[in-house]
């Protein structure tokens, strides 16, 4: 029931959103356009990047944007921003089997975890629809999906697959870089498979761009503006765009952040931490970017914890999305972003823990630090 709920509450915003969506579907028709033109184009194929710095988004999203050009654009836009959709019920659902696999053997109580993922996942859908419908970024939809597939595969002790999944979000959108610390929860004897894996499907990726057309190099200084309300420009950052170590220093904050979390027996925190790295430093304020942020908090709320009410999930909501209608203010709303990022960033961190008892059940292989309840007041 909790799983009909959500899908209509994700038909309900998809109805509200959709007529109004695809504000960014161009550059992934673009994008899907030029690859498949191959030698055909001289900024088509492999030479997208070099020609085309703009397109912020990985190749295996412009290959996946390509399937829907057949399509008339509108029509196209529409199929996309419904498969998009249903993505983020998958993903609810791929949170929920995750805690559930993650608990087992721990006495937990799976009707509380189900009203988890249901109290969850209605403050994640309209944060996901802002993505996949209003923006139709299908880069951070993807990177996204992959992401939480990560995790699943995580909790299932399959190092192959978490390196996979882990290199496909990579391949989708780069920003996905913050989130490889996932790969420290395996077990020590596991890093070096996970590890190949990931890096041999990440380079089999971006590595034919930047051999074929070395100047693809160039796409990573694109620069956007630095709006007034982002909780960069109110750390004191007035550059009117992107600073030449902005994006660095995010990816380096995203790392470390995910790594201190690890090693804290806490990775179900690691992507909220690299999504906080990302609205810290970003100099844009797109609402799209919190739909990050919410399945950072989804997955702490889920599997990080075991309280039934998962509070992150919408003090995120509320905080980086409703004070954009709320605030007037774009100093005002920059300090709440930057407020958000700092609390919740101690809070998985610093709050106290208590170690859970085992599970009862040693036979298959176990994440770092899973013997710990990350917060199991219920």
């Amino acid at each position: 029931m909790h799983l009909v709920l959500l899908a209509a509450w994700t038909i309900l915003w998809f109805g509200v959103v959709q007529p109004h969506g695809g504000f960014s579907w161009h550059y992934l028709r673009t994008g899907g356009e030029l690859i498949y033109a191959g030698s055909g184009r001289a900024d088509g194929g492999l030479n997208l990047y070099a020609h085309h710095p703009e397109l912020q988004m990985g190749p295996l999203s412009f290959l996946a944007a390509g399937l829907f050009n057949p399509f008339p654009e509108s029509v196209g836009q529409f199929l996309a921003a419904g498969v998009m959709s249903l993505l983020g019920l998958l993903i609810l659902v791929v949170a929920g089997r995750s805690a559930a696999w993650h608990f087992l053997g721990t006495g937990t109580n799976h009707q509380r975890l189900r009203q988890r993922v249901l109290i969850a996942g209605l403050a994640f859908i309209p944060m996901w629809i802002e993505v996949a419908v209003r923006f139709g970024h299908l880069d951070d939809v993807l990177a996204l999906f992959f992401t939480a597939l990560a995790v699943r595969a995580l909790t299932r002790g399959s190092p192959a697959a978490t390196g996979a999944f882990l290199a496909l979000a990579m391949d989708s959108k780069p920003t996905a870089l913050a989130f490889l610390p996932l790969l420290l929860a395996l077990p020590r004897g596991q890093w070096l498979r996970a590890g190949l894996w990931c890096t041999a499907l990440v380079a089999v990726a971006w590595l034919p761009f930047l051999l074929n057309a070395p100047q693809s190099f160039d796409a990573a200084a694109f620069t956007i503006p630095n709006q007034p309300a982002s909780a960069l420009h109110w750390l004191g950052v007035n550059d009117p765009r992107t600073p030449p170590w902005d994006r660095s220093a995010q990816a380096a904050m995203g790392l470390a952040l995910g790594c201190v979390a690890v090693w804290r027996g806490r990775w179900p925190a690691v992507v909220l931490l690299g999504a906080n790295a990302r609205i810290a430093l970003d100099p844009s304020v797109y609402t799209y970017y919190t739909a990050s942020v919410l399945l950072g908090t989804l997955l702490w709320d889920v599997i990080g914890q075991r309280r039934l009410v998962p509070w992150w999930s919408w003090i995120g909501l509320i905080t980086l999305y409703g004070t954009v209608f709320a605030v007037p203010g774009d100093a005002a709303r920059g300090l709440i972003r930057l407020g958000f990022v700092i609390a919740s960033t101690a809070y998985v961190l610093l709050w106290p823990v208590r170690d859970r008892r085992r599970r009862s059940s040693q036979s298959r292989s176990e994440p770092v630090g899973t013997d710990q309840a990350v917060g199991t007041a219920k």
